[in-house]
């Protein structure tokens, strides 16, 4: 397998997507859109523009928000409806 499209890592993921729109699930269920602002070592994410949605519903608008790492299900942001960057973040404890 030559050094292409796979090699790419979360971080670099992240990076990509820092400053840019993004989707937030976390392990609950509720969605959270907005502008990625920041995030840390320990994936805690700060957004700006911020709407949560439960069940596909829109609830609250914030205009910032920050969320732990330990609740974030993945991190997705979608360039176009045929084309979708997925990273999932999985936390296991030992």
């Amino acid at each position: 397998m030559s050094a292409g499209a796979h090699s790419k890592s979360p971080s670099d993921f992240l990076k990509l997507v820092l400053g840019r729109p993004v989707i937030v699930k976390l392990n609950s269920g509720v969605v959270y859109k907005g502008i990625l602002a920041c995030l840390d070592g320990y994936m805690n994410i700060a957004m700006e523009q911020t709407e949560e949605y439960v069940n596909d519903q829109l609830i609250h608008k914030y205009g910032d928000a920050f969320i732990r790492g330990n609740n974030v299900l993945y991190i997705s942001t979608q360039t176009s409806k045929k084309k979708k960057l997925l990273v999932e973040f999985r936390h296991h404890r030992q």
